[in-house]
């Protein structure tokens, strides 16, 4: 089909928040390459608010997951779901573009009538079904050594794409952001730079140690403004970390924050400090912050944000990266997570903010 004749695309990406930000700048390279090209994403509600209202999209189809999780009436669920099927046929699409490459996207890919169905070579469970086009990379999805932004790039660049500079654009989330935040934010001493330790994450064994960041706070504390961010369900692992550090200039926002707020409080940060996490990510596709980010079940050369204000640090044992949710070490479990020290991060901090 002639570049000219592409008038409709459509993105399937459908989680983690992480991965969709990744997906952002081949969206972006698609847009500069197609201006005036409908290009729409169907994407589930975990990683949606980053996806609602992108300037880069006309139209987003959001998968109700967790409403449908809760809902024990499967046929609401079904029809619902094919509902959705239904409006994206109607479209007609010229391309369907598989990022996620898991079953249950490649048969939306399958059933979503486009007439150039596209994804990746090195997939998992037999995505590669309902492709029309697999582009070879000789790599695998979960290849430890290859950027997934690169990766999802490749697929701009067989679309013809000039542009692939890694670039993200984010909705304007101003309207949303919640007025106690802004004004806590806002109030932060002026004369001191400000630290956001985010040590939250989803896997057991990317996560840091709690002496860890307790020294990061005794070490900072004085210095800096420090404010640590979780969600509502991580509000103890903050607890925990600040109940034997001296804590009274320290802003915690756990459990207080949206997604839009987390944009706002990195924007007006120095520094974010996190594991591999969602938090890490939204920090680097709001282009402000420096960022460090820890690695230790996950490999840095693929995930980690690069650039020259970013840093990060792997665990340096033989096993990591092992890219498993949980450790398969029978004795010393979870050893990566004990091998990066406070002053590995108090050193980058220094040589950045000082």
């Amino acid at each position: 089909m002639a570049a000219n004749k592409i008038k409709k695309i459509l993105i399937i990406r459908l989680s983690a928040l992480g991965d969709a930000i990744h997906t952002l700048p081949m969206a972006n390279a698609i847009r500069k390459q197609y201006p005036d090209a409908q290009i729409d994403w169907i994407v589930e509600d975990k990683a949606a608010e980053f996806i609602i209202n992108n300037p880069l999209l006309n139209n987003v189809y959001v998968l109700e997951r967790k409403k449908w999780k809760e809902n024990p009436n499967r046929t609401e669920n079904i029809k619902e779901f094919f509902s959705i099927i239904k409006n994206i046929r109607k479209e007609k699409y010229d391309i369907v573009i598989d990022t996620q490459q898991l079953l249950k996207s490649s048969l939306i890919m399958g059933l979503s009538g486009g007439k150039r169905k596209i994804t990746l070579d090195g997939g998992r469970e037999f995505s590669f079904i309902f492709a029309d086009e697999i582009i070879k990379t000789g790599r695998k999805q979960f290849d430890i050594n290859y950027h997934v932004v690169k990766r999802n790039l490749e697929i701009a660049k067989y679309l013809g794409c000039k542009s692939l500079e890694t670039e993200f654009i984010i909705p304007d989330f101003s309207k949303k952001y919640t007025k106690e935040i802004v004004r806590r934010i806002d109030n932060l001493d002026k004369n001191k730079k400000t630290i956001v330790l985010a040590p939250a994450t989803t896997w057991t064994n990317k996560h840091w140690t709690i002496e860890g960041w307790q020294n990061l706070i005794n070490e900072f504390k004085e210095e800096y403004n420090i404010i640590l961010t979780a969600s509502e369900k991580e509000k103890p692992l903050i607890k925990e970390i600040i109940q034997n550090t001296e804590h009274k200039n320290i802003i915690d926002l756990s459990g207080q924050t949206g997604l839009s707020d987390l944009v706002y409080i990195y924007k007006n940060a120095d520094i974010v400090i996190s594991p591999d996490s969602g938090s890490a990510h939204i920090a680097w596709a709001v282009n402000k912050p420096e960022i460090i980010t820890l690695f230790f079940a996950t490999s840095a050369k693929r995930t980690a944000p690069y650039g020259e204000k970013y840093y990060s640090i792997s665990a340096n044992i033989s096993c990591s990266p092992c890219m498993k949710k949980h450790c398969k070490l029978n004795s010393n479990p979870n050893k990566c997570t004990r091998s990066i020290t406070s002053e590995q991060i108090i050193n980058i901090v220094k040589k950045v903010l000082q």
